[in-house]
């Protein structure tokens, strides 16, 4: 049988992963090795990493090597019977040929398949759009930037003669040469530019080493020369660096660290984490490919290789100011700057400690010294309470006792402690009273009783107990206070009979008084033995001091706060008078203008009577409070609209005064209401909040036409909410 059951949660907990998790096929153009693609392959790894129900299947088409349409062709028929029985639920598609494969293949291949996309020059989104790509493709646009890197080398460089670049004839750099057409004309006073992308590499190199001294080359891209012959990108730039004098810029981050000074480089590693996000939220969150916007603007940086600037003495600094740098040497400062670093914030660390410990032991002696003092003033006022008190441990061993109570048991106070009800009363008194004590710490109430019983000098005692259980400052239940009131004088003075039938309502009335003023001071009694069992126990905390010090007055005045709060709030106003809409406005737009502003909110307010003040009748504070909730609405509802966009909401309030009325429309963009409940927005108790009321349109309502003789409504136009104010000019 257990191993039916284990067999069942394997196979279940099995199930449940197996639905949880996420397949994504991640389909690059070019091969292993190139070091774009790998950039691009490690980072989407490494975001997929945190998430341990995310499985990456990653192929690669190797179209750097050939990509010739029968190629392309049978690639598709391999994919086909190689997905066949996969379940992908994300396709990234890497660079120009794979996205260009996953639009031609979307149907047969990746059908009602999401598809991401990085890497891509080149980007038409006219075409994009006519397509209706957009319905299940959406991704990062890979743009070099042209523009900047050759007015950065125009900057770095101000005599330049000659600007060689270096570019191959693939589809990448097809693209760049018609970007380049574009900004060429701009430097031909200032330097020439030669343009080499037909050239065989023998002759490319001769014409390299014979630059000279202003000459700068911009290295584009070169996998294959005119006759044909493959380079890696290693290989390629690597010949082109060995036989130049001159300094080469870039414009991918893989060519850095293999001789380029820099540039504004495109990154795989921008790519990548772009792409990942874009992948987590389709993923992670369910959202819409449709809904999520292409990156068009490349995630390009600033990056130098430290050791090249040197070589060519370029000082970057007066032209770039957010950048990169690599290969930099560490001084000495560098080489220790954590450490300093380290060392300086464990310093301030120690020294803000042992502050603290200097204040917290001064705070402690001051409050030691008030404890004290506390203390002995508590033990006054407890031996000047006539009544006899007493407070013991749940075990029912006295933990102290006032005077009053020592006088009656014919013991000092200090061997009363320790002690137990056995030890001052008879057998059956003490029997009776354990029995009580024991209910109490059950329930954890009060409770008042009567004993008779002869004192050691053989006086006869009639004694009402009033019992109460207190609890210690960490909630546990700390023992009992215990109240005496003496009625034996009062006993003797009547008869017996009368005695009998009188004693108990006489008894419970006392005990009713003695209770309702003795317990507050029962519940004193218990923290001030429980502070000075702590005290002698040397167990005493500052927080304990400070909750014995401060609980009392703090709670007292926090409820009377929060009563004459609650009394204000009820409070209303009962004078009428005329006063200015303007001003209301204004005092509003004082309390919550910044909060509208920084809400990414336009507020607009129009006053067709500009020249003119308008004067309402009837109650100021409580119309302020009717604007204050209808904007507070709107700006509500404009937030959640827009909280996940960049979209500006708007308010806009309209004054206008006619002869018999002053209009105020308050006009809202946030979306129309629901046409089934438009109706019962003013009605008590009504509400579409999670944590709504319903009565702040109520009082709203109330206000304007119970109070001031005028009418409120709302309605819908288009998208828009308008909620109108009409209030009667004259007195009513």
């Amino acid at each position: 049988m257990n191993k039916i059951i284990l067999f069942s949660l394997i196979f279940f907990n099995t199930i449940l992963f197996a639905a949880n998790s996420k397949e994504v096929l991640l389909l690059h153009s070019y091969h292993k090795g190139y070091t774009w693609t790998d950039d691009i392959s490690k980072t989407i790894e490494n975001e997929f990493d945190n998430y341990k129900d995310i499985e990456l299947t990653t192929v690669y088409m190797d179209t750097k090597r050939v990509s010739t349409p029968a190629y392309l062709d049978q690639l598709a028929i391999l994919y086909k019977e190689q997905f066949k029985d996969r379940k992908f639920d994300l396709v990234i598609v890497s660079d120009n040929h794979a996205y260009d494969f996953a639009k031609k293949h979307h149907k047969d291949l990746f059908k009602d398949l999401p598809i991401l996309f990085c890497g891509i020059n080149n980007f038409n989104k006219i075409d994009f759009l006519n397509d209706n790509l957009n319905s299940f493709m959406s991704g990062v646009v890979e743009q070099v930037d042209l523009e900047k890197n050759l007015e950065l080398i125009s900057d770095l460089h101000p005599d330049l003669e000659n600007l060689i670049i270096i570019n191959d004839r693939s589809s990448t750099g097809l693209a760049v040469k018609k970007d380049l057409d574009k900004y060429t004309s701009k430097y031909e006073n200032k330097f020439n530019i030669k343009y080499i992308d037909k050239m065989e590499i023998k002759s490319l190199k001769k014409t390299v080493s014979n630059l000279k001294e202003n000459d700068v080359i911009l290295f584009v891209l070169l996998f294959k020369d005119t006759t044909g012959k493959y380079f890696t990108y290693k290989q390629s730039f690597k010949q082109i660096k060995e036989v130049s004098p001159v300094p080469i810029y870039g414009l991918w981050d893989f060519y850095l660290n293999y001789g380029i000074v820099g540039g504004l480089l495109t990154s795989a590693v921008g790519q990548g984490q772009a792409v990942s996000k874009m992948a987590l939220e389709v993923l992670l969150r369910n959202k819409n490919i449709s809904s999520i916007p292409i990156l068009e603007k490349s995630p390009n940086k600033y990056m130098f290789d430290y050791s090249e600037l040197e070589k060519f003495n370029i000082d970057i600094s007066p032209f770039v100011e957010d950048y990169k740098l690599i290969n930099q040497p560490n001084t000495i400062y560098r080489q220790y700057t954590k450490f300093l670093m380290i060392t300086v914030i464990l310093i301030l660390t120690l020294i803000i400690i042992i502050l603290i410990l200097r204040a917290n032991i001064q705070r402690r002696v001051k409050l030691e010294k008030e404890l004290s003092n506390r203390i002995e003033f508590d033990k006054v006022l407890l031996d000047t309470i006539p009544n006899p008190i007493y407070y013991k441990n749940t075990n029912g061993k006295f933990l102290g006792c006032n005077l009053a109570f020592s006088n009656l048991v014919a013991c000092s106070t200090d061997e009363v402690v320790g002690k137990t009800t056995f030890d001052f009363f008879p057998f059956e008194i003490a029997s009776k009273n354990n029995k009580i004590d024991k209910e109490l710490l059950e329930n954890f109430g009060t409770s008042t009783s009567e004993f008779t019983f002869h004192t050691p000098s053989n006086n006869m005692k009639h004694i009402i107990l009033n019992k109460a259980v207190y609890r210690n400052i960490d909630g546990t239940i700390g023992g009992i206070v215990c109240i005496m009131d003496d009625i034996t004088d009062r006993i003797q003075q009547k008869q017996f009979l009368i005695q009998q039938n009188k004693l108990a309502e006489m008894g419970d009335m006392i005990a009713a008084i003695a209770h309702q003023w003795n317990e507050p001071l029962v519940e004193l009694s218990a923290q001030v033995q429980d502070i000075e069992t702590s005290y002698l126990l040397d167990e005493l905390k500052d927080s304990d001091v400070k909750e014995f010090v401060n609980d009392s007055m703090v709670q007292i005045k926090y409820m009377s706060k929060t009563l004459n709060d609650f009394r204000n709030f009820l409070k209303p106003s009962t004078k009428k008078q005329e006063f200015a809409v303007k001003k209301c406005i204004d005092e509003i737009i004082e309390i919550i203008g910044k909060q509208i502003f920084y809400s990414n909110i336009i507020l607009e307010i129009n006053y067709n009577q500009k020249d003119e003040e308008i004067l309402i009748y009837g109650y100021e504070n409580e119309f302020k409070q009717v604007l204050l909730n209808i904007i507070n609405n709107a700006k509500n509802k404009l937030i959640e609209k827009n909280e996940n966009t960049n979209d500006k909401g708007k308010i806009q309030i309209d004054i206008d005064k006619t002869q018999k009325n002053t209009k105020i429309k308050i006009t809202d963009d946030g979306g129309r209401i629901d046409e089934t409940i438009i109706h019962s927005i003013f009605e008590p108790y009504f509400t579409t909040k999670v944590e709504g009321t319903g009565l702040g349109l109520y009082m709203a309502k109330v206000i304007i036409e119970d109070k001031m003789n005028g009418n409120i409504s709302v309605n819908n136009d288009n998208q828009n909410v308008i909620f109108t104010i009409k209030l009667p000019n004259q007195r009513i």
